[in-house]
Parts: C-alpha cells; structure tokens; sequence
C-alpha cells in the first residue's frame, strides 16, 4: 500500500472556513460598563476551573516511575509520621495534631493505591490511629 501524501503540518493548522452570514457576531462590553466587572469575575472563576481540569489530566497522564516517585515519597511520609507516633506513644506524649496528621496522610494516600494488600495496610494503620485517638480522648478526660 502506498500513501501518497501525509498532509503535512499544514494540515493540522488554523481552520480556514469562512464565517457565514446570518450567525451572531462576537462583541465585548464597553469599557465603562458595569456588567464588564461581573463577566470579567465570571471569566476568572471558568479559568480556574479549566486550570484544575488540566492539572487533573496532567496527572492522569503521568509516566509509571513519576507515579511511582510520588507513591514512594507519600509512603516516606507516613512511615515518619508513624515514627513519630511511636515515639510519642513511648514517651506518653501523644498529641491530638499527630494523630490527626497520620489520619490526613492516610486518606490523602488512599486515593491513588490500586492494591488490596495496601488498601488492607491503609486500613490497619487508620484503626491504630483511631485506637490512639480512643485513648488520648479517655485519658484526657480522666
């Protein structure tokens, strides 16, 4: 099979249809008018929300050893929150905020883990956390 032309570059350009007649035509506010403010607000609002949109399919489209970068350092995360929670225990120092650290970094984790074993692993670290908390609050109300 022979392809006799690609299209080149130039095919994937600007659109050269011709605006037709009849259709509404494209104006901007003038300048001193209030309802420039209000659509302007409007404007930034949409640009924020497409700017999420991208980030969001940027992330989707991450390379595996990215993903697996960032899975690494969010695990690194947990494992010196869960140090710092046994060295806490250890002393009797348990502070509320590490405990709540633990459970954010658990749920903020838990969003992107595909495995059972992790999930299962997640899992038991949020009841440690959860039995932790128990105690504090028992103790604290003693």
């Amino acid at each position: 099979m022979k392809v006799s032309s690609t299209g080149g570059v130039g095919a994937a350009g600007a659109s050269r249809a011709r605006p037709t007649g009849g259709g509404s035509s494209f104006s901007l506010p003038s300048v001193g008018a209030a309802g420039g403010v209000a659509g302007t607000a409007a404007a930034g609002g949409l640009a924020g929300v497409g700017s999420l949109d991208a980030l969001l399919a940027l992330q989707a489209n991450m390379d595996p050893t990215e993903r697996k970068r960032r899975a690494i350092r969010r695990a690194d995360d947990i494992l010196d929150i869960l140090d710092g929670l046994k060295i806490a225990v250890l002393d009797g120092e348990v502070s509320p905020s590490t405990i709540d650290k633990l459970k954010r970094a658990v749920r903020e984790h838990r969003e992107s883990v595909d495995d059972p074993k992790l999930q299962s692993l997640l899992n038991e670290i949020e009841t440690r956390a959860a039995v932790e908390e128990a105690k504090l609050a028992v103790m604290r109300g003693a």
